[in-house]
């Protein structure tokens, strides 16, 4: 033997709507957030005559050698300009594969692979 469930009768009582109040916006507030504040823009620059192919590699990218390319801007010259905090970075190009210091660069270290990293300090602007 099957129940059907008992059918229930609406309540004749009229409904009513409730409208949840808004708060009306705040006068002199801004609409919208105010923008992140400009990190400062560092180029990098670096001449090798006849190279093909140019990265940037460095602790700002943890040393992804393909991660950051630079772009050929004639006469040999290659550049790439990034935002970045303030703070001290090591770095180094790959030309063509090959892991090389910046011979312009004001400061250097020793790297752990007895060569050279450059050092560049990025201060706020």
């Amino acid at each position: 033997m099957t129940t059907k469930p008992k059918k229930t009768t609406a309540s004749k009582t009229p409904r009513t709507s409730r409208k949840t109040p808004t708060a009306a916006p705040a006068t002199g507030a801004p609409s919208t957030p105010p923008p992140a504040p400009k990190l400062p823009r560092v180029r990098f620059s670096c001449r090798h005559a006849g190279a093909t192919a140019v990265y940037l590699a460095g602790t700002f990218n943890q040393w992804h050698p393909t991660a950051t390319p630079m772009r050929h801007v004639g006469e040999g010259r290659w550049e790439v300009e990034l935002e970045l905090p303030p703070g001290v970075y090591e770095y180094r190009f790959i030309v063509d594969g090959v892991w090389l210091h910046d011979p312009e660069a004001a400061q250097s270290v020793l790297n752990p692979f007895g060569g050279l990293n450059s050092v560049v300090t990025v201060s706020e602007t």
